[in-house]
Parts: C-alpha cells; structure tokens; sequence
C-alpha cells in the first residue's frame, strides 16, 4: 500500500476525529491535498497541524453536513480552486437514538436520514463531475454491518446506511465504464465515540483502534485499484460482493 497520492485532491468529510481524521492522515502521508469538512473546528485545525508536520497541506471546511446549499457550493469551490476531485470519503454520520423503531422521534429520523443519507446524495451530486474529471476517481461510502443483519433497535442508522450501499452500487454501475471507482466499507466495531455511545458498557481497549482502520480503508482509493461496486469488509480484509436475496 505504498502508492503515491502526490498532485491529488481528496475531500473527507467527518474528519475532524475517529476514521475520517485517520483516514485524512493516511491520504496526506501519502501526498494527497485534503479538504477536511467537519462540525468541530478544533478537530479540524488539530488534523491541519498534523498534516503540515507531515510538509504536506489541508484546506479546513468547517460545515455542517445538513447545509444542503452549501454541499452545492463546496462542489463548485473545488472546480474553481482545482478543476477536478480525485478522491471522495464519505465517512460522516450520526447514530441516532437505539430504540424500537416505533418509539423514535420523528426528529431524530428525520436527523438520521438527512444526515446519513439526503447529504450523501447531495454530496455525490455536487462531487460527482470533478470525479469524473480525473484519472483515476475514487469513491468511499461509509457504511456498517447494521446494514445487513438489521439488528433490533438500529433501525434508522441500519436503513439510512443500506440505503447509502444501494445507492453506492446504482452509481458504480452508472460509471464503470469510467476511471472513477465506488465502493462501500464495512469498519466493523471501531474505538470511536459513536461507538462508545452504542455501546457504553463495552471496553473499547477491545475495539479496533481508528488508526489502524483507516491504514486498510486508505487501499481503496490505489489509483491501481479495478473494483467497483462493492463492500469492502475491514475485518475481513477483502470485498464482498452482492447477491439477491435467496
């Protein structure tokens, strides 16, 4: 995985902590220029701080990712500043409330599916020419595991990320006759405040560290790699592809 990102763009949403901050290390360690989008403005200027360590640099958006117009305007920054994107990591997203889906707030849904979902979509249209653009595009879609087993109490975030992964596959099938590769990612149990908040009584000394994570995602955006439309499973360390139900 010593492939050289040197001379291209990637945009990281979610990055100012767990996957998406390692993630957006692993892209400026191998010469990529970040655009950071996330809520926190400390995380960000920390990831900043790390990346000029590294004599690499970032270009900090602070945004929330429920300001559709300015998704739009983000896409038309980036034509303007570098007329194209290589790469995309869309790793933010909110956990909603664990409970019976009968039982949750229409607001926390509505918040769950805008965020997880609605923004994604408006991302990708935005993003989508500049991917285009380049040599060798690439595509990341935050997904989880929740997605297929549609675990009991998770069911906002299991149907806004199985939502994502199909709409993740329509794209990679709308070009892969192009450069530009889609692929979803299963992180598995992740060290990441979303997921202490899940499960509060875990250990997360037990867990996966963000870091070493994001070292295997980061193989996703190789401009060698051929796959598209696909789930790559961090645990397992290898894609899954789709089948119909049976």
């Amino acid at each position: 995985m010593s492939f050289d990102l040197s001379g291209r763009t990637a945009l990281v949403t979610g990055a100012s902590r767990g996957i998406g901050y390692f993630l957006a290390l692993e892209l400026a360690k191998r010469g990529a220029h970040v655009i950071a989008v996330a809520r926190t403005v400390g995380g960000l200027e920390e990831l900043d701080d790390e990346i000029q360590a590294m004599g690499n640099t970032a270009t900090l958006v602070p945004l929330d990712l429920k300001d559709m117009p300015a998704l739009d305007l983000l896409g038309s920054s980036i034509n303007d500043r570098w007329g194209k994107l290589d790469i995309l990591v869309a790793n933010a997203g909110v956990l909603g409330t664990i409970s019976p889906v009968g039982h949750v707030e229409a607001k926390v849904f509505d918040n769950v599916i805008s965020t997880n979902l609605t923004s994604i979509w408006r991302l990708i249209r935005s993003v989508d020419p500049l991917l285009r653009r380049s040599d060798a595009g690439r595509a990341i879609l935050m997904s989880s595991g929740v997605a297929h087993t549609a675990r009991a109490f998770w069911a906002p975030y299991a149907a806004s990320k199985a939502a994502v992964e199909v709409m993740g596959r329509s794209w990679a099938e709308e070009t892969k006759q192009m450069p530009l590769r889609v692929n979803s990612v299963n992180p598995g149990a992740t060290r990441t405040a979303m997921r202490a908040k899940a499960m509060p009584g875990e250990d997360p000394e037990t867990l996966p560290h963000p870091a070493d994570v994001a070292a295997k995602i980061v193989q996703l955006v190789d401009p060698a790699l051929t796959i598209t439309g696909q789930l790559y499973d961090v645990r397992q360390d290898k894609f899954l592809q789709y089948h119909m139900p049976s």
